[in-house]
């Protein structure tokens, strides 16, 4: 047995968008005003501060033991730097901090929990400077986190690893521009949904109108589907109906008045006839 195909017209379906090009067009602005204005009104907007630290370190001791590290070898030595953020990202460390910008700004009492979540630090580029970011929905409160790290971290890191220097190389400055919500990000996605959406109506749409020319609907339509079949039978269309008798009112009296009134019919008939 053949397995039914259904073969699409490209250049119809390419057809049936242009012609609908207005409604792509008019759902591409809406996506896009309904995304800006969700990202521009709606969303808490995010300011990230960044403070940089260089990590300079010739000889180190932990504990009892101690190795030399040549330059060459700190630069791509990721370990070093990744064992400094975990100290930056400390209980101790973060409690510190935290006493430090509550004294400046008594707004700034924050959880060892909340501060853990604003911060994020990395190296750049493998090198030996990591930077610090803090994200905060206030810039200035971001910028001073940022900088009140960067001023407490060396000591911080002098107290554990013997040997240790952690210099400043910048300071957070107070961002002026939002780092997240993205504008140009959020409306671009809303420019895509928008068009896709309108598109994909206007092509389900086209199938599905396709689709419904190529059903059988009359016995014509039988015969060109499956020219090697004869047709047995028709069903006859239900949809239009006698409202006193019913669908069947051409084959049978739907009620006994009906059939009262045929029998009297007949009745009189034969009185003629005698």
């Amino acid at each position: 047995m053949e397995k039914d195909e259904i073969e699409i017209d490209l250049l119809a379906l390419a057809l049936a968008v242009w012609r609908k090009i207005w409604l792509v067009l008019a759902m591409t602005i809406l996506g896009a005003a309904v995304a800006f204005s969700y990202a521009k009104f709606l969303v808490t907007p995010l300011y990230q501060a960044k403070a940089m630290m260089y990590v300079n370190n010739s000889a180190i001791s932990l504990g009892n033991a101690s190795f030399s590290i040549s330059s060459g070898e700190l630069s791509a030595a990721q370990s070093l730097v990744d064992t400094y953020i975990v100290i930056m990202k400390s209980r101790l460390t973060l409690d510190t901090v935290n006493e430090k910008i509550k004294a400046v700004n008594p707004e700034c009492d924050y959880t060892y929990e909340q501060l853990s979540e604003m911060i994020t630090a990395s190296a750049v580029n493998g090198t030996e400077i990591f930077e610090i970011v803090v994200t905060n929905p206030d810039n200035q409160k971001a910028e001073l986190i940022a900088n009140t790290i960067a001023k407490i971290l060396p000591d911080r890191i002098a107290e554990i690893v013997d040997g240790s220097s952690v210099r400043i190389v910048d300071y957070a400055i107070i961002p002026s521009h939002r780092s997240s919500p993205s504008m140009v990000k959020n409306t671009a996605m809303g420019i895509l949904a928008g068009g896709f959406l309108a598109a994909a109506w206007v092509v389900v749409r086209f199938l599905l109108n396709d689709k419904s020319k190529m059903m059988i609907q009359s016995a014509d339509d039988l015969r060109a589907a499956y020219p090697d079949m004869m047709v047995l039978a028709m069903i006859p269309d239900m949809r239009v109906s006698d409202k006193k008798n019913g669908y069947y009112s051409n084959y049978y009296y739907s009620s006994d008045t009906d059939s009262k009134k045929k029998k009297e019919g007949v009745k009189h008939a034969r009185s003629k006839k005698a």
